[in-house]
């Protein structure tokens, strides 16, 4: 039996202004706003960026990395 890590369901379209919780803090930063997606002719995401709330420092980021559920959460928690 093998086990799968639970993943956050994500739309694409919705991602941005989007909150969420890092799991393990990032320079002492755990919540982040999704400030920037950027989509080729395709409708695929080419660009994303994330915003630490209490910083406002930017992070780009592979959107699908957001789907590990292990490594973020949706919201602020």
């Amino acid at each position: 039996m093998s086990y799968t890590a639970p993943k956050n369901q994500i739309n694409p379209r919705k991602l941005l202004h989007s909150k969420w919780t890092a799991v393990e803090p990032m320079d002492r930063e755990k919540h982040f706003l999704v400030t920037e997606v950027e989509f080729d002719e395709e409708s695929i995401v080419t660009h994303c960026e994330l915003e630490a709330v209490i910083s406002h420092k930017l992070y780009p980021i592979n959107w699908r990395d957001l789907k590990d559920a292990s490594r973020w959460k949706q919201g602020w928690k």
